[in-house]
């Protein structure tokens, strides 16, 4: 049997394409959808600047994206040129005075200003949001297993309303993982977290965190062993065994919390596959690991536009 490329599809194909949408379409219609960047899809302009168009298309079609980014090792690599050694504890970076200056400089002016300027040059509008310009992610210390990691924070309270009238505008929101204290101190928060809590105070429609896999794996060597669908129960269990564990752990207690918080649903995804976003969220089937709150939900995955 012959398969058919993209290039052969007839003008019904592509029309088809158009009207299977239009459910989605509704569905999310000036609906939130967080989308956490980071990892190698950071470090790839090509496959950056290719999710970058899909968030353009996105905000062109309705849906009110935000756009989370991360920049650890940026920061690090930063960092060492200056001589100053990372240090880490339970994945959380130690952050005095100089981290600090070197982390929001790293983050908002240079990682920041470029995902803006690449939007732009997808056909769309951005802007950088954070903790440094406003006080869109107003936050307080946080301690890591009763130590002071220096300037370490959590997000307390986000501006929603200022991200209703952003996202309302037409621009979508860049936003860099560094919030204000109450007495103007900047912290350096971990962009996971950021990312659900934006979410949830939004009660956002979506929270999708962009990986270097394609999702939640029962063998990490086999790509056919992807878990489609989850719960949060089913989630603990794949934690507690193993299957779940590494840099997908953070992800995955990320989506917990997010659904506990009045998130509709979250997904793991690959940045590395090209449309992967807009298939995740525009077809029954979608590509990643879709993860729900309760199991009379799941009987629906792949079938229903939510």
């Amino acid at each position: 049997m012959k398969v058919r490329s993209r290039k052969d599809l007839t003008s019904f194909d592509k029309a088809k394409v158009l009207v299977d949408m239009l459910p989605f379409l509704k569905a999310f219609d000036r609906k939130f959808v967080v989308i956490k960047v980071g990892g190698s899809t950071m470090t790839s302009p090509t496959e950056l600047q290719s999710v970058l168009r899909d968030v353009v298309f996105l905000e062109q079609v309705g849906v009110w994206p935000i756009l989370v980014h991360g920049g650890g090792p940026a920061i690090s690599a930063e960092m060492e040129r200056v001589g100053l050694k990372p240090t880490f504890v339970d994945g959380r970076r130690v952050t005095d005075e100089k981290v600090l200056e070197i982390a929001h400089k790293v983050l908002i002016d240079r990682i920041s200003t470029d995902v803006v300027a690449r939007i732009e040059a997808a056909g769309g509008k951005g802007v950088p949001l954070n903790g440094r310009g406003s006080r869109f992610l107003q936050a307080a210390k946080r301690l890591v297993d009763g130590r002071d990691l220096g300037f370490v924070g959590e997000v307390k309270v986000v501006d929603t309303v200022l991200a209703t009238l952003i996202s309302s505008g037409g621009v979508i929101p860049v936003v860099a993982p560094v919030g204000r204290g109450p007495r103007g101190q900047l912290f350096n928060i971990n962009a996971d977290s950021v990312a659900w809590r934006i979410a949830a105070d939004l009660k956002a429609e979506k929270l999708i965190f962009l990986s270097n896999v394609p999702g939640v794996m029962r063998d990490p060597k086999v790509k056919s062993s992807l878990i489609s669908h989850a719960t949060i129960s089913e989630c603990r269990k794949l934690m507690k065994d193993g299957t779940i564990g590494g840099g997908m752990q953070p992800k995955i207690e990320a989506c917990i919390s997010a659904l506990n918080n009045g998130v509709g649903k979250t997904h793991i995804i690959s940045g590395l596959e090209r449309h992967a976003l807009l298939l995740e969220i525009f077809t029954p089937e979608g590509v990643g690991t879709e993860i729900l709150r309760n199991p009379e939900k799941k009987k629906g995955r792949r079938k229903s536009s939510k």
